[in-house]
């Protein structure tokens, strides 16, 4: 059985009920059960949280919603790991064991079901993960720090002066999903550390959403994005 699990605690402290929080007119987890659903990939759409609002919510949208996380795993340091394997130990227990999981973040409103294809297509038996990344919009080897009293220095002293076209590209993770094995779950504290393949997006498509102004930022994007797409179906 393939399973979408979508984290959505209700403690978010710099964007108040930030998973279930209006974007572009409707409730932003909808855009990840959406993306799940219309995959046709997934036997089961979950939803993982701490909230009755949040349950109700996802419920309404489509979604399954069969325990309230415990404590432990809903507050500020709960990681994503940890709350991928509660699920998978829940499914075990109850007789219907994860064959491949992939944990969707509740505030992802760029995912699409294509996405989620492509990347679900290099998840082979030698691969233990497959995560959206995007590159960087500058060199990351040309990074600047800054001490206490405001002056800078390099933070890669070998590659400060090399040519932005001479540099290797870098990738970042665009936080929206992580297709995974049941087994690797388990095995690894950080999809990072074990053999993890790159799907990779237009930068254009990549917005966190943490902040106030990365919510207004990414609504923007949202709308224009799909004004384009309107508009390219009509011409």
């Amino acid at each position: 059985m393939n399973v979408a699990l979508i984290p959505a605690r209700g403690g978010s402290k710099r964007i108040p009920r930030k998973n279930i929080r209006p974007f572009d007119g409707r409730p932003i987890i909808a855009y990840s059960i959406d993306a799940a659903r219309d995959s046709g990939l997934f036997d089961r759409i979950m939803v993982s949280t701490d909230d009755d609002e949040i349950a109700r919510v996802a419920t309404a949208l489509g979604a399954h919603v069969p325990f309230l996380r415990p404590p432990d795993l809903s507050d500020d340091h709960a990681g994503t790991v940890a709350v991928v394997r509660h699920a998978l130990a829940w499914l075990t227990n109850s007789g219907a064991p994860a064959k491949q999981l992939c944990c969707l973040y509740a505030t992802a409103p760029f995912t699409t079901a294509q996405d989620l294809r492509d990347a679900h297509a290099l998840l082979t038996r030698d691969i233990d993960f497959v995560f959206t990344a995007t590159a960087f919009e500058f060199p990351v080897q040309r990074a600047l720090l800054r001490d206490e009293g405001g002056l800078v220095r390099p933070m890669f002293e070998q590659w400060i002066g090399m040519r932005s076209q001479d540099l290797p590209p870098a990738l970042h993770d665009a936080g929206q999903f992580y297709w995974g094995w049941p087994q690797a779950w388990h095995a690894h504290e950080t999809i990072f550390k074990a053999r993890a393949r790159a799907h990779e997006l237009p930068t254009h498509r990549v917005q966190d959403i943490d902040t106030p102004e990365d919510w207004t930022r990414a609504e923007l994007l949202y709308r224009l994005l799909k004004e384009q797409q309107c508009a390219s179906q009509s011409a």
